[in-house]
C-alpha cells in the first residue's frame, strides 16, 4: 500500500487522540521537530547518518492511536505490528502506547531520502517528515595499474573516487621525499625521466574518512657503463676486472680481448655477472692474458661499453736488491738495475 492509500485509511477511522511528537534519533539521540506542534503535517530537522550505521526512527503516541506507520517515500515500511518491509535491516524495535520505533541497521545510500511517521488521531490523520542524509566513506573506483614504460615516454595516472560528501583527489611521488605532484584525479608526466620512476600515492579524503593507492612506474633505459678501472696484475698471481652498468632492465654482460668473446671457463678465466655488475677473474695469469678488455652492457633498449688494460707487475726479488748504509747506519734495499744505471750516467753527471 503507498503514502496516500494509506493516509486515506486513516482519514476514514475513529479519531480517539491527539499526535503529540515525532522524533528521529540516530544512536539514540532525539531530533527535535520544527514548527507548531498543532500543525498537521511537520518538517523535522535533516538528520546525518554514516554508511554502515544504524538508525532509530522514533515516534511518540498519545494513549489512544487507531493506526500508525512508518513510511519511506512511497513504501510502507512498518504498520503498527505488521512489517511491510521486505528488508531484513529494518526491524521493529518498541510499540506501545508510548512511542513506535523502528530502526535500520547498516545504512547505505539506498536509504537516503525522506520518512514519514503517520499517525490516526482522535481529530484526523497528523503526519511527520524528517530527510535523511547518508555520509559515505571516499574509496577509490578507478585506479592505474603498475605501468612499465620507455624513458621519454609520456604517463597518464589517473584515481577517480566515490563518496559523499565528495572526495578531494591528490598525488604524491613517494619515491622522491613526498614531494607534492597534482591535485587533480590525472596525474601527467611528460616525456618522463628514469629519476621519475618509482611509487606514487593518490590519496581520496572527505569528513568522513581517507582511502589511499599505490602505484608503481617502471621506467626502461639503455645501459650506461662506469669507466674501467686497468688493473695490474703479477704473473701467476689472480686477477679481477670489474664492469658496472646502470640499466633497467638489467643489463647482459660480453667480455672481449681486442675482437675475441670470453666465454666463461675459457682459458682459466670465470665470468660472474650479478645485478649491474659482472666481474671476469684470472685465477693463474699468464703472459697471454696481458693485454686490452672490452665490457658490454646490453639490454633490449641500447648498449653501452668500457675498455679495462691489464698490465704486467713485477715484484722485486732478493736477487735484485742490494743492501746498503743510509746516514743513520741503517739497512735500505736498493735495486740493482737502479745502481747500475746510476753508475753508467755518474761520469755524465760529474761534468757539470
Amino acid at each position: 500500500m503507498h503514502v496516500r492509500g494509506f493516509l486515506a485509511s486513516l482519514s476514514k477511522c475513529p479519531l480517539l487522540v491527539s499526535l503529540r511528537i515525532l522524533l528521529l534519533v540516530h544512536a539514540g539521540s532525539p531530533v527535535h521537530s520544527q514548527g507548531d506542534s498543532q500543525s498537521d503535517n511537520k518538517v523535522m530537522d535533516n538528520i546525518t547518518v554514516r554508511e554502515g550505521e544504524t538508525v532509530f526512527l522514533r515516534c511518540e503516541q498519545g494513549d489512544v492511536v487507531t493506526h500508525t506507520a512508518w513510511l519511506n517515500r512511497s513504501s510502507i515500511l512498518y504498520a503498527g505490528e505488521d512489517k511491510w518491509s521486505v528488508d531484513p535491516r529494518v526491524s521493529l524495535v518498541t510499540l506501545n502506547q508510548e512511542e513506535f520505533t523502528i530502526k535500520i541497521e547498516n545504512v547505505d545510500m539506498t536509504d537516503e531520502g525522506q520518512y514519514v511517521c503517520a499517525v490516526q488521531t482522535s481529530s484526523r490523520p497528523r503526519t511527520t517528515s524528517v530527510h535523511v542524509l547518508v555520509q559515505v566513506p571516499p574509496k577509490i573506483i578507478n585506479f592505474s595499474r603498475d605501468i612499465v614504460v620507455n624513458e621519454g615516454s609520456n604517463v597518464t595516472l589517473v584515481c577517480q573516487a566515490s563518496g559523499k560528501p565528495e572526495p578531494s583527489i591528490s598525488w604524491k611521488f613517494i619515491s622522491n621525499s613526498g614531494d607534492l605532484a597534482s591535485d587533480d584525479e590525472l596525474l601527467e608526466i611528460s616525456s618522463i625521466s628514469r629519476q621519475r620512476a618509482g611509487v606514487y600515492e593518490c590519496t581520496a579524503v572527505n569528513e568522513i574518512d581517507t582511502d589511499v593507492q599505490t602505484v608503481d612506474i617502471t621506467v626502461n633505459y639503455a645501459p650506461s657503463v662506469s669507466e674501467g678501472r686497468d688493473a695490474g696484475v703479477t704473473l701467476g698471481q689472480r686477477g679481477v676486472l670489474e664492469c658496472e652498468a646502470d640499466a633497467v632492465p638489467e643489463a647482459d654482460f660480453e667480455w672481449y680481448k681486442d675482437n675475441r668473446r670470453i666465454f666463461n671457463g675459457f682459458d682459466d678465466m670465470e665470468i660472474v655477472s650479478t645485478g649491474s655488475l659482472s666481474k671476469l677473474t684470472f685465477y693463474n695469469v699468464s703472459d697471454g692474458d696481458y693485454g686490452n678488455y672490452t665490457c658490454v652492457a646490453i639490454n633490449k633498449l641500447g648498449s653501452s661499453n668500457t675498455s679495462f688494460l691489464m698490465y704486467v707487475v713485477i715484484e722485486p726479488t732478493s736477487s735484485t736488491l742490494l743492501q746498503v748504509q743510509d746516514g743513520s747506519g741503517g739497512a735500505k734495499a736498493v735495486n740493482f738495475h737502479t745502481c747500475l744505471l746510476f753508475i753508467a750516467l755518474l761520469p755524465f753527471l760529474l761534468r757539470f
